[in-house]
Order: C-alpha cells, then structure tokens, then sequence
C-alpha cells in the first residue's frame, strides 16, 4: 500500500460537481501546471501532454483550463477533443507524450466532471505520483511559471483520435465468420461518436442508442449504471447482444438475448479461455475479491488461474503486471487486456468478447446459464473506528472459525467501508446455512469488539 496521503485525489482522480470546489476554472489551470512541473521534476525537459475529455458541457472550459495551466509550466499540450479515457491512455503509450490527461467523471451524472492523469505509458498514475502533483498544487513557489519565451502551446490533436479509431478497427475487422444482431448503447458519453464507424461493416444487425450527447445528457438513464434500459432495448430488437459503456468508456456491461446481464466475471472468462487458446494468456486472470467464486471454479476446470486482488482496476492492473496475467478485470466491468490497452477499454473489452464467443464456439443465450453463481450474502456494520476493529486479535480469531466452517464450501471477506462508518462482511457459499452462521460468526465478533470500546 502507498504511505503518502491525498487530501484532493480519490480512486480515479479529482472529481466535482462542475464549476465548484476543484472543478473551478483556477483550480483546473493550478492542476494542469502541477501536473507539468511533476513530469518535469520526473525528466521531462519541456512536457508533452496529451489531453482528452468527454462530452459534459463542463468539459471544454475545464479542458482550456488544464491546457493553460500546461502551458503555462512550459509544457505542451495536445488536444484530442472527445475520446474515451482508454484513447488517451492509447495516445500516450503509441506516440511520443510524457503523460495524458482526462476531463470525466466517468459514470456520474452530467453536472460531475473530474480530471484524472495517466504517465508515458497511459498506465494511471500511483497514489504517491497523485500526493505528490497534490503537493505541488498546494505550494504556489513550486509551481514556476515559465518565462515569456518558454510558455508552450496547444495543438490539433485529431489525428491521434483517429489512430486510436483504427486500433480498434482493426480488432474487430479481424472477427470472420460470425455475425449477430447488436445493440449499443454509448451512454451519450465519449463513445458516441467511435461506435457507429467501428461497427459499419459488422455483419449483422447494429441499433445504435444513446449516442447523441448534447452536453448534459451523459449517463442519465442510460449505460452501465442504467443497464435496465439497454436489457430493454435488446429484447425490443430481438437482438443476441447488447453492450452498453459508460461515460468516458472505460467500462463496459452486456446484455444476452433475454436481457440478463454478463458482467465483467462472464466476461473474464470467456475472454481468459479465449487468450488461454490463443496461448496468449500468461500467468492466468486477475479478478478482485468480489468476483464470484464460480469464475473460479470454472476457469481451474480450464487449468487457469485465477490471482485475487483489492477492489479497484489499479489494483487489478498491479496484479496483472505482478503476476505476469494478461487479462483481468473487476464485475463492474472494468476489462483490461495488457495486449491491446493499458487501461480499463470498454470499446476493446466488448469487441475481444466478441472475438472470444466467435472462436470459441460459444452460444451467447447460454452464458448466464452455465455460468452458475455462488450465492453471496453482504451485510454491513456501523462502527465507529474501524481501522481499530479491523486490527483486532478476537475479530481476526473470529474470522479463521469462518473460514475454517466454511471449509473450502465458501470464503468469507471482511472489509471497511472507504467511505462511510461501515464494515462490511461478505460471504459466499451455495450452502445457504453455512453462509449465515459464517456472517454470524463475525457479527457477534465484531459486536463485542464494539461493546468493549464503549
């Protein structure tokens, strides 16, 4: 774990309601500028950054502001327009950059927006390289302003934007043979304008929704977190398929022909199989400690591994890099496939499924089917110090009994909440009874542990 703190960064960057707290103008220029002098302090003599955003009516002004910040620090700055965050983070790892930047709040509502940063290699940034660009922001005398004849500029950046297009063009040009009906919803994100000429030669039938962003229209009612209306929409057009993104595209969730959801575990391991006979996969797949069991259990049956890890797609990406695992992802649909993308790409993620069930011989409708899901049971504890509790002798103690009466039927997980007074206990098991005596368990650990601080 990272040991320097952030007061302003979050799990994916800066984020705020538009035009208020850090997603004021100022605080965007300030950014953009300790973000510079950051790449500098790291080597770069006069930083080259490339910038994107997605398609909230915030995020032009922002997107000026953070460029002249950039170029304010002597930096430069190459503008990309709209684009999904896994286009920048394409951009910066195939052309000549010192970093990417990304004006998103990713699936929150329209009046969010948030900026986020990626290095050279369009990997995210680190917690510590996140304390440190804070701590420059927060010290005027080290955020230099260049002098008048070393001030940077900004450039036309489209033609990064359409060889990130082509990448992915040239994915799915590569599917042969295989055809079904598909739906699409862009989530009125910065898909919008990339899914129609990506699918224009599929060789079945396309609907195409939620593509027609007007500035305050991104992910109301629509995309992942609204995935009812894209199930809808794919039962309306008796279609096999649907995938729905959400804002800046990182993420991506499908529907089958009934309108049941795969998730990013079905998604895993039709991918994972897929690589795994290509003899691409590596190590194996990472999945968080959500993922089901039964992705587990199913892939072992393939002779894969699956490597656990922390929730978060940092997290995934440092087991991944860890593990030597070419693939993995969290259920939220967060897919990151090191062959083709850095980051979590929602556009790639759904055309590599494609790709997977085309190869593999997979009948879509039967996904959700064999995919039989371990039954899983969450409930949440208010506490208060719960980093105490945590640490606690007789809670840890309480928690090898679960385990052990559990005994290889289930897993149990006990994890606080990042955001509220919560300890949240998880367990999972298709014993229904197991699965509550091994909650029980916890509950009356974690009650005494309470009773005690009293």
């Amino acid at each position: 774990m990272q040991d320097k703190k952030r007061q302003f960064f979050g799990t994916d960057g800066v984020r705020d309601v538009a035009n208020s707290g850090m997603m004021r103008p100022e605080a965007a220029m300030r950014l953009g500028a300790a973000y510079t002098v950051f790449l500098r302090k790291r080597g770069a003599g006069t930083p080259k950054i490339a910038v994107g955003r997605d398609t909230r009516r915030s995020g032009e002004m922002l997107q000026s502001a953070l460029m002249a910040g950039i170029t304010s620090a002597g930096g430069s700055a190459s503008d990309l327009g709209v684009i999904p965050t896994p286009g920048v983070s394409s951009v910066a790892a195939h052309n000549d950059f010192d970093g990417g930047a990304v004006i998103s709040a990713s699936h929150n509502p329209p009046e969010y927006n948030g900026i986020k940063f990626l290095d050279k290699d369009g990997f995210k940034l680190t917690d510590d390289d996140e304390a440190d660009i804070e701590e420059i922001f927060l010290d005027e005398k080290k955020r230099a302003f260049a002098a008048p004849v070393n001030i940077g500029g900004v450039s036309d950046g489209s033609r990064f934007r359409e060889e990130y297009a082509k990448r992915l063009k040239k994915i799915i040009e590569e599917i042969k043979d295989y055809s079904c009906p598909i739906v699409i919803d862009a989530a009125n994100g910065a898909a919008s304008a990339f899914v129609e000429p990506l699918f224009s030669d599929w060789r079945g039938r396309v609907t195409f929704i939620a593509n027609k962003p007007n500035g305050v229209n991104i992910n109301e009612n629509v995309g992942v977190t609204h995935i009812n209306t894209l199930a809808s929409e794919v039962v309306k057009n008796k279609a096999e398929l649907g995938i729905a993104y959400d804002g800046d595209t990182d993420r991506v969730l499908l529907c089958d022909s009934s309108g049941r959801v795969l998730d990013g575990d079905i998604m895993l391991w039709v991918i994972g199989r897929w690589l795994a006979k290509r003899d691409r996969l590596g190590a194996g797949v990472a999945a968080t400690v959500m993922s089901n069991m039964a992705l587990e259990e199913l892939l072992a049956k393939e002779g894969i591994k699956v490597f656990r890890c922390p929730v978060g797609d940092r997290y995934v990406l440092d087991t991944m890099r860890k593990e030597g695992a070419r693939i993995g992802g969290e259920q939220s649909g967060h897919i990151i496939a090191l062959e083709y993308a850095n980051t979590g790409d929602g556009l790639c993620a759904g055309v590599l499924f494609l790709k997977g069930v085309a190869e593999l011989g997979e009948e879509i409708s039967t996904l959700s089917d064999r995919f039989e899901r371990y039954p899983q049971l969450l409930r949440n504890m208010r506490v208060d110090g719960k980093e105490k509790i945590m640490k606690s002798e007789k809670v840890a103690s309480a928690a090898a009994e679960a385990e052990k009466l559990l005994g290889g039927r289930g897993r149990m997980l006990l994890r606080p909440s990042g955001t509220e007074p919560l300890i949240r206990i998880f367990v999972e098991s298709r014993d229904e009874k197991l699965m509550n005596e091994a909650a029980g368990i916890m509950e009356d650990a974690i009650r005494k542990e309470i009773e005690c601080h009293v």
